[in-house]
């Protein structure tokens, strides 16, 4: 039977738009309470800081690599079957992490499956918005991102009470019912009626090709729809913007690994430190959608990607701020401050993508950008821990993010420069092009009595002001 489908701007809208603020809120959330336990896996498994650093950098590279395959199930069986069985794989990878008994079973239970089904809920729960909201996109946009702020205050206190009570393992086992949530969330995610949403067959699948060479073919037309390769080659908005936000991710996520380390180890009590993160996502709570009205004005729409790129300078500035004291009260002015970049960070990050790609290519433009965005995920918390190992100071992890920040920025903010300079200088030429070409077709050919052809141009006339 056909399916009934949602109108887009719709009174279902709504609900879409509170399930994805949920949505996020679980899963891109989540890995902020990792810090909670650090210490404590530290200890139960006897590792070095960059051992333990390795459990949140595989969680939150998967939950960004997995874009490609988040778009393929979104394009076979649509957002909503791709939000639910995500909520599955991150309920059953935090059910078997409880029973991982070396880090290495963390990585693959609590790293790798939770990993891959956020990833699935989350980049699902992003797109479907995109299809259900057009006019009001930015501002959908940045309200669901509040769902990540309730997530980032909420997750640190629940951690820290149920680490005290019941331990990590059993804090991971309780975290497995939680995400299991996220199916409700993806039930609520109904198909939408738009020319560009995605489609799901009925019908079994197409044979496969034995031919290799048809193979290949195939191959290359699956990475050419769900990897955005040919928009990275072609447009340069895009190659900018995703190599500014992978070295930005370089320092980005750091903060949230190791400011409560940095806290216990500077003499501020685990509750206190825990605190910090809550601080930071209830600030988030009510600049995120601060920050989505102001980004959502007609008079900012042609300058987002430049309030995005004021937004990573300042956040890379105030970690400088944090690794000059670790006094509490230092700490959560640190927190305060930090929330308002931060806030600019989250609700522009995926606003400023849609402003640069269509949307009838946003899915696979957007598994390309989590992808390699990925890359730098993975390596940032391990490469921090191995700074920290190496120096014995956690100040250093906080200089290292400033420096990815603030260098990021300038990268972006000159080469989005130039690349505005240069369209400019592009259009007069397009426009004496076309003037060209208009006197050309001015030009009458007339055939005279004599059977000679006379051709009768206007004069035109350039005037110019000095």
């Amino acid at each position: 039977m056909p399916r009934a489908l949602e109108r887009e701007e719709g009174s279902w809208a709504w609900a879409v738009l509170l399930a994805s603020l949920l949505n996020q809120g679980l899963t891109l959330g989540f890995p902020t309470c990792a810090g909670i336990f650090f210490t404590e896996l530290q200890h139960d498994f006897q590792a070095s800081n960059s051992e333990t650093s390795w459990f949140p950098s595989i969680l939150t590279a998967v939950l960004h690599a997995g874009g490609p395959l988040c778009s393929i199930l979104v394009g076979r069986f649509g957002c909503r079957s791709t939000v639910m069985l995500g909520g599955v794989l991150a309920g059953l990878g935090m059910v078997t992490s409880s029973f991982s008994r070396t880090l290495s079973q963390l990585y693959i239970t609590a790293g790798l499956i939770t990993g891959l089904g956020m990833c699935f809920s989350f980049q699902s729960s992003i797109t479907v918005l995109g299809f259900y909201f057009t006019r009001r996109r930015v501002l959908a946009n940045a309200l669901a991102s509040v769902g990540v702020s309730l997530g980032i205050m909420l997750w640190p206190l629940l951690s820290r009470y149920l680490l005290e009570d019941l331990g990590w393992r059993g804090s991971f086992l309780i975290f497995g019912g939680v995400l299991l949530h996220c199916c409700v969330c993806g039930a609520i995610m109904r198909p939408v009626a738009t020319t560009v949403a995605p489609e799901t067959r009925e019908g079994p699948p197409p044979p496969l090709k034995t031919s290799a060479p048809g193979s290949l073919a195939a191959c290359s037309r699956i990475i050419q729809r769900h990897l955005a390769f040919d928009i990275l080659r072609h447009n340069p908005g895009y190659r900018v913007y995703t190599l500014g936000v992978m070295w930005m991710i370089l320092g980005f996520p750091l903060p949230h690994v190791f400011l409560v380390p940095y806290a216990v180890r500077h003499g501020v009590d685990e509750h206190r430190a825990a605190l910090l993160i809550s601080i930071i996502g209830f600030s988030n709570v009510f600049l995120r959608p601060v920050a989505g009205l102001v980004a959502g004005q007609r008079k900012f729409a042609s300058h987002r990607k430049y309030l995005f790129i004021l937004a990573v300078l300042l956040n890379g500035l105030t970690n400088l701020v944090c690794a000059a004291s670790a006094d509490f009260r230092v700490l959560v002015a640190y927190c305060l401050a930090y929330s308002v970049s931060m806030s600019g960070i989250g609700a522009l990050l995926f606003q400023v993508l849609m402003d640069i790609v269509p949307m009838d290519r946003f899915s696979s433009a957007l598994g390309l950008f989590t992808i390699l965005e990925s890359v730098s995920i993975l390596i940032a918390p391990p490469m921090a821990g191995f700074l920290v190992d190496a120096t014995g100071s956690f100040s250093y992890v906080f200089y290292m993010s400033g420096f990815f920040l603030i260098s990021a920025a300038l990268f972006m903010g000159g080469s989005f420069c130039a690349l505005q300079k240069k369209e400019k200088q592009g259009r007069p030429a397009e426009a004496e092009g076309a003037i060209t070409e208009a006197a050309a077709e001015w030009c009458l050919t007339l055939e005279g009595t004599d059977g000679s052809d006379k051709r009768l141009c206007p004069k035109i006339m350039y005037v110019t002001s000095v």
